[in-house]
């Protein structure tokens, strides 16, 4: 079954992706409506199963399209894991054309170092990074928090 990339917002299943997302350890529960506004404000490629038209896997940059950029949220439906499309969905990524000035892109992973090693990702200094987490009642589903 053929597995078509695009960068076209258009073409995203909100439904699917937000069902993935919610999945996912890093935004267990997240409200659909959270999803939806970070898809506007992101570059992102999207795996469609051009048999079905289903949305089948998203990766997601946030970015000032000049320096820098956040690889985030890649993700492809368990069903259609092991045939390469987070590494196609990252590729197509980085050939975007808003993304060619970069002098950085980081990303956090709990169990895809292999992965993003082969795109030449590297652990930080921990002595440079800070982050600051957000209480959950701010973007997740009450209902899931429970």
């Amino acid at each position: 079954m053929p597995i078509t990339l695009t960068t076209d917002p258009s073409r995203q299943d909100l439904d699917a992706i937000h069902r993935m997302l919610a999945g996912t350890y890093w935004s267990p529960g997240i409200r659909r409506e959270i999803v939806a506004e970070a898809l506007r404000n992101s570059i992102t490629v999207v795996a469609v199963d051009e048999a079905t038209g289903t949305t089948v896997g998203l990766a997601r940059v946030v970015t000032d399209r000049a320096t820098f950029a956040w690889l985030c949220d890649v993700f492809v439906d368990e069903r259609w894991r092991g045939q390469g499309i987070s590494r196609r969905m990252i590729e197509e990524l980085e050939r975007h054309p808003a993304l060619q000035t970069l002098r950085r892109w980081c990303l956090a992973t709990r169990d895809a170092h292999g992965l993003y090693e082969q795109f030449g990702y590297g652990p930080v200094p921990a002595d440079r990074w800070m982050e600051k987490q957000c209480p959950k009642d701010a973007w997740q589903d009450p209902v899931t928090r429970a």
